[in-house]
């Protein structure tokens, strides 16, 4: 039988979380957090998404307040008995003068199992953001599931980004081949908005031979990476957040 199951945050100036409020697979834990973060730590209760599960979390930073969101462990897209799909729906909603770190662990491919990630996030004109999103793709020694994510963010009500990834079998293109992953098993982005990149607008660079900080209109700033596993990836991302966006 498939899940399905909603998670929900919110938020306040000062440290409160009016609402936390777990569900099925997604348990959420308040963790201690430095300041002036609050944290709260996504938990696996169980083994999901599975074929056909619908997962979703709801993420709600209202005016002034200050989230760090992370996770205890990777994400296992597994294969299930049904033929369908899972699907993992993250929303995000970012009030004026909100912060917002969203920091979860890896996603990983299964081989045999097939995942659409959605995360939807919606800004306030003086909202910052801080996003990580990784992909593994298959287990050690093991091809890939079917992986396909899309980001959309919007700020003050206008498109920032919208951007679509399929990985495995049944992708479309050549998924593997030398204009994407090049052979890589990992892959990864970072997003930042910060009203201060209106001032002073970040520069496209290199970081090392395989990732890349760039300008987006917004203000805000995109790190692409590729690597041959979860840790180098890891690593790739740490540096462009210590650049971009130091606690």
């Amino acid at each position: 039988m498939s899940l399905r199951a909603t998670a929900r945050i919110a938020a306040d100036a000062g440290g409160g979380l009016p609402l936390l409020v777990s569900d099925g697979p997604l348990a959420l834990r308040r963790t201690r957090a430095p300041e002036p973060y609050t944290r709260v730590t996504v938990v696996g209760a169980m083994s999901a998404p599975l074929g056909g599960d619908r997962l979703a979390i709801e993420t709600a930073v209202r005016p002034g307040a200050r989230l760090l969101v992370d996770a205890a462990a990777a994400t296992l897209a597994l294969p299930g008995r049904s033929a369908e799909p899972a699907a993992y729906d993250v929303r995000i909603d970012v009030a004026d003068d909100g912060v917002l770190r969203w920091l979860p662990e890896q996603v990983v491919s299964v081989e045999g199992s097939h995942l659409r990630m959605r995360t939807t996030v919606e800004l306030a004109p003086t909202a910052r953001l801080v996003l990580r999103e990784e992909q593994v793709l298959g287990r050690h020694g093991e091809p890939p599931g079917t992986l396909a994510t899309r980001l959309t963010v919007r700020r003050a009500g206008r498109p920032l980004l919208d951007q679509e990834l399929s990985f495995g079998p049944g992708a479309p293109g050549d998924w593997d081949g030398g204009a994407v992953l090049g052979g890589h098993r990992a892959t990864g982005q970072l997003l930042v908005v910060d009203p201060a990149f209106a001032e002073k607008p970040v520069e496209t660079r290199l970081l090392g031979e395989h990732a890349v900080i760039a300008p987006l209109a917004g203000p805000a700033a995109l790190v692409t990476a590729v690597a041959p596993d979860a840790l180098a990836l890891r690593r790739l991302l740490d540096t462009a957040l210590a650049a971009l966006a130091p606690l």
